[in-house]
């Protein structure tokens, strides 16, 4: 089996959505993990990610902050490969995932998921997004 994984950061002005993400041999991809993190702990968060499950790859979404975290993750993580990709309609996507993996409840299921904003982070789901675009699923 040919198993690979990576971690996804998706950058934010105060925050960072990770996700370390797992594709097998038969091509399945798997989320191991997904965290959301402050931007001055994301160096911890991605090497908690690493206790985790090893990986060969942190990819970045190329928006707000990306260049700083690459920096600082170039600085202080040693060893991995980084890949800054485009990150171009990832929070619409993350808010479908959102929903998807979230039951709504009360009045959210009387209004299309289309129509509502998660009442929470979704960085972590933007991660995902940036990690199977990558892994070649979306």
């Amino acid at each position: 089996m040919n198993e690979k994984t990576i971690l996804a950061i998706d950058p934010g002005h105060a925050k960072c959505g990770l996700a370390l993400v797992s594709r097998d041999g038969l091509e399945q991809i798997q989320l191991v993990w997904r965290k959301i993190s402050d931007l001055d702990h994301v160096v911890e968060s991605v090497r908690e990610a690493k206790d985790i499950r090893p990986f060969e790859l942190i990819v970045v979404g190329g928006g707000t902050n990306s260049g700083q975290v690459v920096k600082t993750i170039r600085e202080t993580v040693i060893g991995v490969s980084i890949l800054v990709i485009d990150e171009r309609d990832t929070t619409l996507q993350a808010r479908e995932r959102y929903w998807v993996s979230t039951k709504r409840r009360g009045w959210r299921r009387l209004l299309p998921a289309t129509l509502q904003v998660p009442p929470e982070p979704i960085d972590d789901f933007a991660a995902l997004i940036l990690a199977e675009r990558v892994l070649g699923a979306s």
